[in-house]
């Protein structure tokens, strides 16, 4: 989907707009509500404030959203009245975004991107939660960094994660691995003696 929108006019913030909505797994509420006030670009650290009765936090900015950041920021200072405002992401008049054009932006990247279902901006939130989950992240971890109050909404995301399953049974693979090693050297030293 961000590839997909890096071909259009508006391409530089709606490639900015879905790569933070999905690596920060924010609502499109955060989202829009993000000003340049919230980034420390020097230190690499974005202020996620979560709305929901969420657990705000502070996240690491990689260097690939930084650089994301800092090329929209580029084309807005190009785009008409962006000076009035320090929304981060703005329409081509210059006023902050609102939810309807985000959610045309991501529903529009979706079917340019080829997407076999409709998206909406919440999609990208739960593609963090379970993108998260499949990268063997532990569940008290997830539920900080999407802002959980309540553990119930996380586990959603480890619940159907098969992986959290894997080496469950080489645990038990590994004693019996060491007790044949245990053995051989046992009968190693046996056959010495003799």
């Amino acid at each position: 989907m961000m590839q997909a929108v890096r071909r259009g006019a508006t391409g530089e913030r709606d490639y900015c707009l879905i790569l933070l909505a999905f690596r920060h797994g924010m609502r499109i509420s955060e989202l829009l509500d993000l000003h340049y006030r919230d980034l420390d670009l020097t230190e690499g650290r974005i202020n996620i404030r979560r709305l929901k009765n969420g657990f705000s936090t502070i996240h690491p900015l990689m260097p690939d959203k930084r650089d994301a950041i800092e090329s929209w920021s580029r084309a807005r200072k190009n785009w008409h009245a962006a000076h009035k405002t320090d929304a981060i992401f703005i329409s081509r008049r210059g006023t902050p975004l609102s939810r309807q054009q985000a959610y045309r932006i991501i529903r529009s990247a979706g079917e340019e991107a080829g997407t076999a279902t409709s998206t909406h901006p919440h999609m990208l939130r739960h593609a963090c939660g379970y993108e998260l989950a499949e990268r063997g992240t532990d569940t008290r971890l997830i539920q900080d960094y999407l802002g959980h109050r309540n553990i119930r909404h996380t586990v959603r995301y480890t619940a159907s994660n098969a992986a959290r399953f894997a080496g469950l049974w080489d645990r038990n693979n590994l004693l019996e691995k060491n007790l044949q090693e245990q053995r051989y050297w046992l009968n190693t030293l046996i056959e010495k003696e003799k």
